[in-house]
């Protein structure tokens, strides 16, 4: 996959160690320079877990890092959030992580003669994503996987469920959500 250069390459090089030692980690940082530039920073606890109360913590302390530093020059909106539960994968620990669920993969170069993918991630191997797919098992070098992320399903919601039960943070009311 394609790693974060220039501006978004040196501001996870600012504020990957403060993340970090917060108890969070950095899952991506993009620069969007569109008619409103927007630096995004997607992160979550070690845990897999975030709250908007994360999101805030890690919104200061990155704001903080910024102003003194000033990697980026001209006025930017700035993004604090969490993967959410159809993640983006983005570190070879995430195909582990995320063994046994279903993603949708986009190859910069066709592999076999495609470039999307969708199947169970099985895992990573020898710099590769290991995809069980309907055609068959697929091995993906990792430094061609364009994006990929998870799909939608019961068992992703059931695992994200228990994950922040596991947490200690109290399950979201659906049915009560303005």
């Amino acid at each position: 996959m394609a790693t974060e250069t220039g501006i978004a390459a040196k501001v996870r090089e600012l504020i990957e160690p403060s993340i970090e030692a917060m108890g969070f980690d950095l899952v991506r940082v993009r620069f969007i320079t569109t008619s409103r530039r927007t630096l995004q920073i997607m992160a979550e606890r070690t845990d897999g877990t975030m709250t908007v109360e994360d999101c805030a913590e890690l919104s200061r302390a990155a704001s903080a890092i910024l102003d003194v530093e000033d990697p980026i020059k001209s006025e930017y909106n700035l993004e604090v959030s969490s993967p959410g539960i159809d993640r983006p994968l983005v570190r070879e620990q995430d195909y582990l992580k995320y063994a046994g669920f279903e993603a949708k993969i986009e190859t910069a170069t066709p592999v076999s003669g495609q470039r999307r993918f969708r199947g169970v991630v099985a895992g990573f191997d020898d710099g590769h994503v290991v995809l069980d797919a309907p055609q068959g098992r697929v091995h993906l070098p990792f430094d061609n996987i364009e994006q990929a992320k998870l799909v939608l399903t019961n068992a992703l919601i059931d695992a994200h469920q228990n994950a922040r039960e596991a947490a200690g943070i109290e399950p979201v009311d659906q049915q009560g959500a303005d």
